[in-house]
């Protein structure tokens, strides 16, 4: 059987596997079993999910699983992922499941699941559900099958907890903000939140009909939230992405600005503030180089990670650290959340806004990124691609040639069947020259 877990849960294309009804329900069955036996007395599990379409299917697979073997669900609807985070904890769940599959298209769907801390699973443990899938587990008695629950004040309760992150002392009246909600779980809460702390908001994105989702919008897409900015002349621009749990800025001349210089921003003032834990922050290793010159221009430390945002949360449990990201977008911040968020880095950013009276062009302008080149090569099922011997011998010539002033990244995405191919070097020619002879030998080798 395929390796159901990647980057960040369980991800594909709806009714094909390892995302069809029928394996949701045998997931669901899985992780009741296991998290059924943490402790004695009732069993809960809170279940969020986004906009997709297929979204209704996979919640009454699981909430079928789940019940099954005992665990009483909490059915919050359409609610950013962090939300879930937040809610499994607060609630004292057991368990928090998001149904999303992110940034990617609307045919798309997956699953993320939370511990009762509220934190993402680890490797170790979803390889213990895994087994348990393949498997098969025993169902519970019938007189002890689970219930299920619509819980209504959900957002109510995100909705609160995002605005207690934001000086209280603080308004944001006098300031038009652009937010781009992907047509996904954030389309209410986002602009509630920012017209409740006093922003005159203009809405984009907020109109989803299932199949919408992240259609030419919201952080892999920012361009209508840009024009956007520009013709309303507003002073930000918020884009999320289709779970709300990552982030780009625009600033007022409709310049985007990635996660990269939105961490900029906050490690220099959290660490002259002295509120940077360990006088550093995480990233992954798909940070810009010119962020991690920035840092220690200012006497902060760069942490590096694996790619996704989970491995950048487990850096930051094990070294005590409390600001992290990704330049996709993924800002968490441990103070406050316990997984990327997006709506609330856009607030930290807000505020900082009005406390430094400074534009966003100017906060979002931290450093000159290293320049940098990413092209991706899909790949088909059973492919593996980065063990050709020609993709080998490219790779380590590409390496060779940008040595000292630049680096290569090649990694496998864990979440699409795509070899990501990614370099930096201040001699962009050369850098091309790099990227593409890798990208080359790739297309070769799956084409073969």
């Amino acid at each position: 059987m395929t390796k159901l877990f990647g980057t960040d849960g369980v991800r594909g294309q709806a009714n094909q596997y390892p995302m069809t009804a029928e394996n949701a329900l045998r997931i669901g069955a899985a992780v009741g079993r296991y998290f059924g036996q943490s402790r004695s007395g009732v069993h809960r599990v809170v279940i969020g999910k986004d906009t997709r379409l297929s979204g209704y299917m996979f919640e009454s697979a699981l909430t079928a699983g789940l019940t099954s073997t005992g665990m009483n669900v909490l059915l919050l609807g359409p609610v950013p992922t962090p939300a879930v985070g937040l809610l499994t904890r607060s609630m004292r769940a057991d368990l928090g499941v998001m149904i999303s599959a992110s940034h990617n298209p609307a045919t798309d769907n997956g699953i993320k699941f939370f511990g009762p801390d509220g934190f993402k699973l680890s490797d170790q443990v979803e390889a213990e559900i895994e087994a348990l899938v393949a498997n098969g587990v025993d169902l519970n008695p019938a007189d002890q099958i689970g219930r299920a629950k619509r819980i209504d004040d959900g957002r109510f309760r995100y909705v609160e907890r995002v605005k207690s992150s934001f000086p209280r002392q603080m308004r944001l009246d006098g300031l038009k903000v652009v937010v781009d909600c992907a047509n996904g779980a954030a389309y209410r809460v986002a602009p509630e939140t920012l017209w409740e702390l006093g922003a005159e908001v203009v809405e984009v994105g907020v109109k989803p009909n299932g199949h919408n989702i992240n259609q030419n919008c919201g952080s892999t897409h920012p361009e209508m939230a840009a024009a956007a900015v520009v013709s309303h002349g507003a002073d930000l621009g918020i884009c999320l992405d289709g779970d709300a749990d990552r982030v780009i800025l625009i600033d007022e001349t409709g310049k985007v600005g990635d996660g990269d210089q939105f961490m900029a921003l906050m490690g220099a003032r959290w660490a002259a503030e002295g509120r940077l834990a360990n006088n550093a922050l995480v990233a992954t290793v798909m940070s810009n180089l010119g962020l991690e010159h920035f840092l220690q221009g200012h006497g902060v430390n760069l942490e590096r990670t694996s790619v996704g945002d989970r491995y950048v949360v487990e850096r930051m449990r094990e070294g005590g650290f409390n600001l992290g990201g990704e330049q996709s977008g993924h800002i968490v911040m441990t103070d406050h959340a316990t997984t990327g968020d997006g709506l609330m880095a856009g607030l930290q950013f807000l505020a900082e806004l009005v406390r430094s009276g400074k534009k966003a062009s100017e906060l979002l302008n931290n450093f000159d990124p290293v320049p940098q080149l990413l092209m991706n090569v899909r790949f088909s099922a059973g492919q593996v691609p980065l063990d050709d011997v020609h993709v080998q011998a490219a790779i380590a010539q590409a390496e060779a040639d940008l040595a000292g002033k630049g680096r290569l990244l090649i990694r496998k995405s864990g979440t699409e069947p795509l070899v990501r191919v990614m370099a930096e070097h201040e001699d962009a020619a050369l850098m091309a020259r790099a990227v593409n002879s890798v990208v080359d030998a790739v297309t070769q080798a799956v084409q073969i």
